[in-house]
């Protein structure tokens, strides 16, 4: 009996099929979102790539009342709870779900052994220049110095309330093993700045920290630093999936149906960070900002059980006043699955259990 020789090629398809199968055996995460999108200028791209642009006839005044009211205080900051951090220090061990909000997009987060920050900024004032730019009404929740361990932060963007290289200089040498995830696009800035412990995603990619999974996702707004740089870096919203917990922050961003696309494959989320202020005026914020009442649409849409407000009352942004989001937040709320009790305003430096 003559044996035959089983030919090569068919081997290593045999293999190839052999190993792609033990990989999803094994869990390797699947891609839900496919990478942004760049345009003939290799500049992103929102999902939505004709959105409308805003006249120099609504943001000339705009600036101009923002430089008016730089030195005005304004009623109706949000409350501040100083924070010294002991329970914060001491949870880090046994990590009982927690969110603390320490100012603007800041938030502290403990979740499944994990202690990780959204968008820190301690800074006074986000601006190119120390001595110009929105000012701070609200000093943040707890200081610096006064914080657990911090595993990672995530990033959303790179404007300067949200991207303050100041703080991520302060927290990268706190420890060098805090990970700093951000948008591809902006690992750049962070490592001249003497920041190297990165890791750049894509919209879809993921990356492992212990037993949690770190999403980059998709978002609606923009990213600039300087006069020549507008949408040469990519923005974000992320999700953090663990054993226990799932937690979502939207970062900065405009209503879009990718929410409801979120929802779907990812959700539901024990806790999502929704933005509610910097809104008006509408005709140039509406793009790339939510109001009180998509905020709360966007937590339904990816089926948050709680939606805690953030991105208000912090910094002189917008024309808006300073306490109407929370109160329109939970008037939204109200008559949705999340609720009275679910819609979570927290004073700057508070910390609850979710």
């Amino acid at each position: 009996m003559i044996k035959k020789k089983f030919p090569q090629r068919l081997i290593s398809i045999c293999l190839a099929c052999i190993l792609g199968l033990a990989m999803q055996v094994k869990g390797e995460p699947e891609r839900n979102f496919p990478p942004a999108k760049t345009d003939a200028k290799g500049r992103y791209t929102n999902i939505d790539e004709n959105l409308p642009g805003v006249s120099i006839k609504v943001t000339a005044p705009f600036f101009l009342r923002r430089v008016a009211t730089a030195f005005n205080r304004r009623n109706g900051a949000p409350l501040r709870i100083p924070n010294d951090g002991v329970y914060l220090r001491e949870n880090a061990n046994h990590s009982e779900p927690t969110v603390t909000w320490v100012g603007h997009a800041t938030l502290l987060v403990q979740m499944d052994h994990l202690t990780f920050l959204t968008d820190p900024i301690w800074s006074n004032k986000p601006s190119p220049v120390p001595f110009a730019g929105p000012n701070r009404y609200v000093k943040p929740g707890i200081a610096i110095e006064d914080l657990p361990p911090i595993d990672f932060v995530m990033i959303s963007h790179n404007h300067y309330d949200h991207l303050d290289l100041p703080t991520l200089r302060k927290l990268a040498k706190r420890s060098a093993d805090t990970v700093f995830f951000v948008p591809v696009g902006n690992g750049k800035l962070l490592r001249k700045n003497g920041i190297d412990q990165i890791q750049e995603l894509d919209w879809g990619d993921t990356a492992k920290i212990k037993d949690a999974t770190i999403h980059c996702l998709p978002t609606q707004h923009w990213s600039k630093r300087s006069l020549i740089d507008t949408r040469k870096a990519l923005w974000s919203s992320w999700a953090v999936t663990g054993p226990q917990r799932r937690f979502y922050f939207a970062g900065d961003t405009g209503y879009f149906a990718g929410f409801k696309e979120i929802g779907e494959k990812l959700g539901p989320f024990d806790l999502a960070a929704v933005p509610i202020g910097a809104y008006e005026p509408n005709a140039m914020m509406k793009v790339s900002h939510m109001n009180p009442e998509e905020a709360i649409q966007a937590a339904v849409d990816i089926k948050a059980q709680r939606a805690v407000a953030m991105h208000f009352g912090t910094f002189n942004l917008s024309d808006e006043p300073l306490g109407e989001p929370p109160l329109r937040f939970k008037a939204a709320a109200q008559d949705t699955i999340i609720g009275e009790d679910n819609s979570w305003v927290l004073s700057i430096g508070e910390t609850r259990k979710f």
